[in-house]
């Protein structure tokens, strides 16, 4: 029998090997991940590819639901879609940096606003800028970038 469970931002593993042995590894990190994303086909697409790095992701969205996560629980880092359709992506921006300033966010977006990089002067948080078409496996890696080892 082997369980995995998360204990402060790691995943603990429990095999037992037999006659009543036990064994507990801690293989690593766990990133704790919030995506921010109307379409829910394309945030359960990221979701799935977080997960698979061993991330443990909260998907919303709207900006009442991210504001909610953010006051819940601590967060590595965001993934925040610029053009929501309920609320404000910078006002969740603009609250994460408030409420938790260690979390740092990507923001991506299917449309020419802020391509010029004007992102960074208005997000102090923001880390990266990407195109919602960006592959999954890519923006996965960006994740553990950004957020990996923090």
């Amino acid at each position: 029998m082997v369980i995995s469970v998360k204990f402060a931002n790691r995943y603990l593993t429990v095999s037992e090997l037999g006659s009543g042995t036990v064994l507990l590894s801690v293989p690593g990190y766990c990133m704790n991940v919030l995506i921010v994303e109307s379409s829910s086909d394309l945030g359960v697409l990221w979701k799935r590819h977080l997960e698979r790095q061993r991330a443990v992701v909260t998907l919303v969205d709207s900006q009442e639901a991210a504001i909610l996560a953010l006051y819940a629980d601590e967060y590595d880092i965001i993934v925040l879609d610029l053009v929501i359709n309920e609320g404000s992506a910078l006002a969740v921006a603009d609250f994460a940096s408030y409420r938790r300033p260690n979390a740092r966010v990507i923001f991506v977006t299917n449309t020419s606003f802020f391509s010029d990089g004007s992102i960074f002067a208005h997000s102090p948080n923001a880390c990266a800028f990407v195109q919602s078409s960006t592959p999954p496996e890519d923006l996965a890696a960006m994740v553990e970038h950004y957020a990996g080892g923090r």
